[in-house]
């Protein structure tokens, strides 16, 4: 398995595997050869680990052992609601309970094989969650980057890992750059959403749908959108196993994004090739907060992974993710966080104007669980108070009615 990283837009290569951006501006990405990659053959490890061949010759300690693997579920129930026939790749099952997971497993590793001082990532989100968790498993420091106004709920939910949490004044979107050049000044491998090493461990999850549904293969794939990291993964995972000869045609792409940051939807809107940075006053409140970017890092790379594939991207309010979020739990038995529940409401939207048909099959990747963000929803809570004297002939009723 090579370590030297290509620029999927210029093709320009660095031997240099800690660089996450080219010189022409966009992201990088390893270039891992799957030159015999067989989907049948037996698996000695388990979790995303099982696809060995495809990742860096890492040992995987700590938490990353039970990173990936999770359950690819047949949902009937959902059908009606999408328009078309769905699988649902439920991320949350992850140890963090986010498809973060898969990449901190492999970007955590990679830095403690590099022999860093500590690790650290820019998020007051699942990321943040997830690469302290990691770092803790493996008694590595971590240092984690929030705004200011990050509510104290989520702040208790990354400090129980202990990592150092630090509270940046100023423009919070700005980091991103700014910390690229921490990478390179201080002894902290800061792992950015769409690190090299992250994109490695994203793109398993295309291997497990496809090993999963063998001999089947889906139509399509959505998912939720925000920094465009995971998107890269799923398309990174797609290159790799048509180079293979694993596959001859690949998914289509479709990227969900929230009504209120929506700068790659925007994009492919108004047909242009690059994603450009939204101002603020057109960015709005919203309830899916974790994919709330008005400047996705990899946005242009996600952009393009929908067009090679054939993709769409759209945008959903927040009452359609409020229904969605319901309808994922009421209909498929999942708990799914708001960012999580975009793919079923922007699916229904896909298929309601034809782009997906209904004998279609699609995968739905929801990116989080919800039960750590209870409160974004508007459930109705009703309940009934009998005597217990009375409860076996009301029950007797109720299911006679």
């Amino acid at each position: 398995m090579g370590t030297s990283t290509v620029c999927y837009r210029c093709n320009r290569r660095y031997q240099d595997d800690n660089q996450v951006r080219c010189e022409c501006g966009e992201p990088l990405w390893f270039d891992d050869d799957l030159a015999g990659f067989d989907l049948s053959s037996p698996r000695e490890m388990t979790g995303l680990w099982r696809y060995a061949a495809a990742l860096p010759d890492l040992r995987p300690e700590g938490i990353a052992a039970a990173a990936g693997q999770t359950p690819l579920l047949r949902s009937p129930r959902l059908d009606q609601v999408a328009g078309c026939r769905i699988y649902v790749k439920d991320e949350g099952e992850n140890p963090t309970g986010s498809y973060k997971d898969r990449g901190s497993a492999v970007a955590v590793s990679h830095a403690l094989q590099q022999e860093t001082d500590a690790v650290g990532t820019v998020s007051y989100g699942n990321m943040a969650m997830s690469t302290a968790a990691h770092a803790a498993s493996l008694g590595i420091d971590c240092v984690v980057l929030v705004p200011t106004d990050t509510p104290a709920s989520r702040l208790e939910l990354i400090a129980q890992y202990d990592p150092t949490i630090i509270q940046v004044e100023g423009e919070y979107g700005k980091l991103y750059n700014e910390v690229l050049d921490l990478n390179r000044e201080l002894p902290i491998s800061f792992l950015l959403s769409d690190a090299p090493a992250r994109i490695r461990g994203y793109k398993t999850a295309l291997f497990e749908i496809y090993e999963a549904m063998a001999p089947d293969t889906p139509d399509a794939i959505a998912l939720p959108a925000s920094s465009g990291g995971f998107a890269s993964g799923i398309w990174r995972g797609i290159l790799e196993f048509q180079n293979a000869g694993v596959i001859d045609t690949p998914p289509r792409l479709y990227l969900v994004q929230t009504a209120a940051s929506d700068p790659i939807t925007r994009a492919y809107i108004a047909d242009q090739d690059e994603v450009s940075a939204l101002e603020a006053e057109a960015v709005g409140e919203t309830i899916a907060h974790s994919i709330g970017n008005p400047n996705p890092p990899s946005g242009t790379r996600a952009l393009t992974a929908v067009r090679q594939t054939g993709g769409a991207v759209c945008s959903v309010t927040d009452a359609d993710i409020q229904k969605a979020q319901r309808q994922f739990a009421q209909r498929g038995g999942l708990c799914v966080e708001p960012a999580s529940a975009t793919p079923l409401a922007g699916v229904r939207q896909l298929t309601s104007r034809g782009e997906i048909d209904e004998d279609e099959t699609v995968v739905l990747l929801p990116t989080g669980t919800g039960f750590k963000e209870m409160g974004t929803g508007d459930v109705s809570i009703q309940t009934n108070t009998l005597s217990r004297s009375v409860l076996s002939s009301q029950l007797a009723s109720l299911l006679s009615s």
